[in-house]
Protein backbone atom coordinates (compact mmCIF):
# COMPACT_ATOMS: atom_id res chain seq x y z
CA UNK A 1 0.00 0.00 0.00
CA UNK A 2 1.62 3.21 -1.17
CA UNK A 3 0.17 5.46 1.58
CA UNK A 4 0.70 3.10 4.51
CA UNK A 5 0.75 4.88 7.90
CA UNK A 6 0.16 8.34 6.43
CA UNK A 7 -2.42 10.73 7.83
CA UNK A 8 -4.58 12.67 5.39
CA UNK A 9 -7.22 15.38 5.66
CA UNK A 10 -9.69 15.73 2.80
CA UNK A 11 -12.14 18.63 2.77
CA UNK A 12 -15.46 18.26 1.02
CA UNK A 13 -15.11 14.49 1.38
CA UNK A 14 -18.76 13.79 2.17
CA UNK A 15 -19.69 13.12 -1.47
CA UNK A 16 -18.54 13.05 -5.07
CA UNK A 17 -14.89 13.47 -5.98
CA UNK A 18 -13.88 14.21 -2.39
CA UNK A 19 -15.43 10.97 -1.20
CA UNK A 20 -13.81 8.94 -3.97
CA UNK A 21 -10.42 10.53 -3.30
CA UNK A 22 -10.66 9.84 0.43
CA UNK A 23 -11.65 6.25 -0.26
CA UNK A 24 -8.71 5.56 -2.55
CA UNK A 25 -6.27 7.06 -0.05
CA UNK A 26 -7.68 4.81 2.67
CA UNK A 27 -7.50 1.81 0.36
CA UNK A 28 -3.81 2.52 -0.05
CA UNK A 29 -3.18 2.57 3.71
CA UNK A 30 -3.76 6.18 4.82
CA UNK A 31 -5.81 7.17 7.82
CA UNK A 32 -8.20 9.78 6.44
CA UNK A 33 -9.96 12.59 8.30
CA UNK A 34 -13.21 13.26 6.43
CA UNK A 35 -13.84 16.99 6.67
CA UNK A 36 -17.31 18.06 5.58
CA UNK A 37 -20.02 20.35 6.87
CA UNK A 38 -22.59 17.57 6.42
CA UNK A 39 -22.77 15.20 9.38
CA UNK A 40 -24.50 12.60 7.24
CA UNK A 41 -22.09 12.99 4.33
CA UNK A 42 -19.02 12.65 6.54
CA UNK A 43 -20.53 9.61 8.28
CA UNK A 44 -21.32 8.00 4.94
CA UNK A 45 -17.74 8.35 3.73
CA UNK A 46 -16.32 7.05 7.02
CA UNK A 47 -18.63 4.04 6.85
CA UNK A 48 -17.69 3.39 3.22
CA UNK A 49 -14.00 3.38 4.13
CA UNK A 50 -14.37 1.29 7.25
CA UNK A 51 -16.58 -1.26 5.51
CA UNK A 52 -13.76 -1.72 2.99
CA UNK A 53 -11.27 -2.31 5.81
CA UNK A 54 -9.78 1.18 5.85
CA UNK A 55 -9.24 3.74 8.60
CA UNK A 56 -11.12 7.04 8.77
CA UNK A 57 -12.61 9.56 11.14
CA UNK A 58 -15.27 12.23 10.78
CA UNK A 59 -14.37 15.91 11.02
CA UNK A 60 -17.58 17.89 10.77
CA UNK A 61 -16.86 21.55 10.16
CA UNK A 62 -17.38 24.49 7.83
CA UNK A 63 -14.06 25.18 6.10
CA UNK A 64 -14.96 28.88 5.78
CA UNK A 65 -15.01 29.18 9.59
CA UNK A 66 -11.36 29.82 10.47
CA UNK A 67 -11.76 28.91 14.13
CA UNK A 68 -13.46 25.59 13.40
CA UNK A 69 -11.03 24.76 10.62
CA UNK A 70 -7.97 25.45 12.74
CA UNK A 71 -9.40 23.49 15.67
CA UNK A 72 -10.29 20.54 13.45
CA UNK A 73 -6.82 20.36 11.92
CA UNK A 74 -5.22 20.72 15.35
CA UNK A 75 -7.34 17.85 16.66
CA UNK A 76 -6.14 15.53 13.89
CA UNK A 77 -2.54 16.50 14.62
CA UNK A 78 -3.04 15.94 18.36
CA UNK A 79 -4.54 12.49 17.85
CA UNK A 80 -2.09 11.20 15.25
CA UNK A 81 1.06 13.26 15.71
CA UNK A 82 1.43 14.15 12.05
CA UNK A 83 -0.37 15.33 8.93
CA UNK A 84 1.11 14.00 5.71
CA UNK A 85 -1.54 14.96 3.17
CA UNK A 86 -4.01 17.81 2.84
CA UNK A 87 -6.44 17.66 -0.06
CA UNK A 88 -8.32 20.96 -0.28
CA UNK A 89 -11.35 19.88 -2.24
CA UNK A 90 -14.41 21.64 -0.79
CA UNK A 91 -15.88 24.09 -3.30
CA UNK A 92 -19.03 25.41 -4.92
CA UNK A 93 -20.33 26.69 -8.22
CA UNK A 94 -22.07 30.05 -8.38
CA UNK A 95 -23.69 30.87 -11.72
CA UNK A 96 -23.90 34.19 -13.50
CA UNK A 97 -21.94 36.63 -15.62
CA UNK A 98 -20.53 39.96 -14.45
CA UNK A 99 -23.94 41.64 -14.27
CA UNK A 100 -26.02 38.66 -13.19
CA UNK A 101 -23.98 37.06 -10.43
CA UNK A 102 -24.94 38.07 -6.92
CA UNK A 103 -22.11 39.91 -5.22
CA UNK A 104 -22.75 37.83 -2.11
CA UNK A 105 -22.41 34.72 -4.28
CA UNK A 106 -19.11 35.91 -5.67
CA UNK A 107 -17.84 36.54 -2.15
CA UNK A 108 -19.07 33.14 -0.95
CA UNK A 109 -17.38 31.47 -3.91
CA UNK A 110 -14.09 33.20 -3.13
CA UNK A 111 -14.33 32.29 0.55
CA UNK A 112 -14.93 28.60 -0.13
CA UNK A 113 -12.96 27.98 -3.33
CA UNK A 114 -9.86 30.02 -2.54
CA UNK A 115 -9.62 31.41 0.97
CA UNK A 116 -10.50 28.13 2.70
CA UNK A 117 -7.74 26.38 0.71
CA UNK A 118 -5.33 29.11 1.78
CA UNK A 119 -6.29 28.85 5.45
CA UNK A 120 -6.18 25.05 5.63
CA UNK A 121 -2.72 25.06 4.03
CA UNK A 122 -1.62 27.75 6.47
CA UNK A 123 -2.81 25.66 9.43
CA UNK A 124 -1.09 22.41 8.34
CA UNK A 125 2.17 24.02 7.20
CA UNK A 126 3.94 24.18 10.61
CA UNK A 127 3.43 20.45 11.15
CA UNK A 128 4.60 19.60 7.65
CA UNK A 129 7.69 21.79 8.03
CA UNK A 130 8.51 20.12 11.34
CA UNK A 131 8.19 16.69 9.67
CA UNK A 132 10.33 17.76 6.75
CA UNK A 133 7.75 16.52 4.27
CA UNK A 134 4.12 16.80 3.25
CA UNK A 135 1.78 17.03 0.30
CA UNK A 136 -0.91 19.62 -0.36
CA UNK A 137 -3.32 19.07 -3.24
CA UNK A 138 -5.65 21.90 -4.20
CA UNK A 139 -8.66 21.16 -6.36
CA UNK A 140 -9.02 23.71 -9.12
CA UNK A 141 -10.99 22.79 -12.24
CA UNK A 142 -10.74 22.72 -16.00
CA UNK A 143 -12.39 26.11 -15.50
CA UNK A 144 -9.03 27.18 -14.09
CA UNK A 145 -7.44 26.79 -17.53
CA UNK A 146 -10.52 27.54 -19.65
CA UNK A 147 -13.33 30.07 -19.45
CA UNK A 148 -16.85 28.90 -18.61
CA UNK A 149 -19.80 30.66 -20.14
CA UNK A 150 -21.47 32.99 -17.64
CA UNK A 151 -19.66 31.55 -14.62
CA UNK A 152 -17.41 34.46 -13.63
CA UNK A 153 -17.26 33.67 -9.91
CA UNK A 154 -16.33 30.02 -10.42
CA UNK A 155 -13.84 30.65 -13.20
CA UNK A 156 -12.14 33.49 -11.33
CA UNK A 157 -11.70 31.44 -8.18
CA UNK A 158 -10.41 28.37 -10.00
CA UNK A 159 -7.79 30.42 -11.86
CA UNK A 160 -6.78 31.89 -8.49
CA UNK A 161 -6.29 28.41 -7.01
CA UNK A 162 -3.74 27.65 -9.71
CA UNK A 163 -1.78 30.84 -9.03
CA UNK A 164 -1.87 30.17 -5.29
CA UNK A 165 -0.72 26.57 -5.80
CA UNK A 166 2.29 27.62 -7.83
CA UNK A 167 3.24 30.26 -5.28
CA UNK A 168 2.98 27.82 -2.37
CA UNK A 169 5.01 25.24 -4.27
CA UNK A 170 7.84 27.66 -4.95
CA UNK A 171 7.94 28.90 -1.37
CA UNK A 172 7.85 25.53 0.39
CA UNK A 173 9.72 23.05 -1.80
CA UNK A 174 12.86 23.69 0.26
CA UNK A 175 11.04 22.24 3.28
CA UNK A 176 10.22 18.98 1.47
CA UNK A 177 6.59 20.00 0.91
CA UNK A 178 4.98 19.48 -2.48
CA UNK A 179 1.95 21.48 -3.65
CA UNK A 180 0.04 20.65 -6.82
CA UNK A 181 -3.39 21.34 -8.28
CA UNK A 182 -5.94 19.02 -9.84
CA UNK A 183 -8.20 20.31 -12.62
CA UNK A 184 -11.07 17.88 -13.22
CA UNK A 185 -13.27 18.38 -16.24
CA UNK A 186 -16.86 17.19 -16.48
CA UNK A 187 -17.55 14.70 -13.71
CA UNK A 188 -21.08 13.41 -13.27
CA UNK A 189 -21.95 14.50 -9.72
CA UNK A 190 -24.61 16.74 -8.15
CA UNK A 191 -21.94 19.45 -7.91
CA UNK A 192 -22.82 20.42 -11.48
CA UNK A 193 -26.43 21.31 -10.66
CA UNK A 194 -25.98 25.12 -10.97
CA UNK A 195 -24.38 24.82 -14.39
CA UNK A 196 -26.92 22.24 -15.57
CA UNK A 197 -29.74 24.59 -14.60
CA UNK A 198 -28.03 27.48 -16.36
CA UNK A 199 -27.52 25.38 -19.51
CA UNK A 200 -31.21 24.49 -19.64
CA UNK A 201 -31.37 21.01 -18.15
CA UNK A 202 -29.79 17.58 -18.28
CA UNK A 203 -30.33 17.09 -21.99
CA UNK A 204 -28.52 20.32 -22.82
CA UNK A 205 -25.51 19.46 -20.69
CA UNK A 206 -25.29 15.95 -22.16
CA UNK A 207 -25.24 17.46 -25.65
CA UNK A 208 -22.58 19.95 -24.57
CA UNK A 209 -20.33 17.21 -23.18
CA UNK A 210 -20.70 15.11 -26.34
CA UNK A 211 -19.79 18.10 -28.51
CA UNK A 212 -17.06 19.82 -26.50
CA UNK A 213 -15.22 16.95 -24.84
CA UNK A 214 -13.16 14.96 -27.36
CA UNK A 215 -13.71 11.73 -25.44
CA UNK A 216 -17.44 12.46 -25.68
CA UNK A 217 -18.40 11.58 -22.12
CA UNK A 218 -18.28 12.54 -18.46
CA UNK A 219 -15.55 11.26 -16.15
CA UNK A 220 -16.43 9.01 -13.25
CA UNK A 221 -15.36 9.94 -9.72
CA UNK A 222 -13.19 6.82 -9.66
CA UNK A 223 -11.23 8.05 -12.68
CA UNK A 224 -10.53 11.33 -10.92
CA UNK A 225 -9.60 9.47 -7.72
CA UNK A 226 -6.77 7.69 -9.54
CA UNK A 227 -5.29 11.08 -10.41
CA UNK A 228 -5.66 12.19 -6.80
CA UNK A 229 -3.77 9.12 -5.62
CA UNK A 230 -0.94 9.87 -8.04
CA UNK A 231 -0.61 13.46 -6.84
CA UNK A 232 -0.65 12.73 -3.09
CA UNK A 233 1.64 9.70 -3.22
CA UNK A 234 5.35 9.21 -3.88
CA UNK A 235 4.47 8.31 -7.46
CA UNK A 236 4.70 12.07 -8.05
CA UNK A 237 7.64 12.63 -5.69
CA UNK A 238 9.54 14.97 -8.05
CA UNK A 239 6.44 16.96 -9.02
CA UNK A 240 5.48 20.26 -7.42
CA UNK A 241 3.85 23.46 -8.61
CA UNK A 242 2.13 21.55 -11.41
CA UNK A 243 -1.41 21.53 -12.71
CA UNK A 244 -2.88 18.16 -13.71
CA UNK A 245 -5.82 18.59 -16.07
CA UNK A 246 -8.09 15.53 -16.26
CA UNK A 247 -10.83 16.57 -18.65
CA UNK A 248 -11.19 14.10 -21.52
CA UNK A 249 -9.25 16.43 -23.81
CA UNK A 250 -11.50 19.50 -23.61
CA UNK A 251 -8.66 21.91 -22.84
CA UNK A 252 -6.63 20.91 -25.91
CA UNK A 253 -9.25 21.75 -28.54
Amino acid sequence: MILKDRVAIVTGAGSGIGQAGAAIMAREGAHVAIADRSIDGAAETVALIRDAGGSAESLVLDVTDDISLEAGIASVLARHGRIDILHNHAGAQVAGDLEQVEVEGFDRSWSLNVRAHFMAARFVMPAMKAQGRGVILNTSSSSGVLYDREMIAYTTTKHAVIAMTRQMAGDYAKFGIRVNALCPGWVDTPFNSPFIAQMGGRGAIEAYVREKVPMGRWATVDEIAESILFLVSDRSSYMTGQILVVDGGEAVV
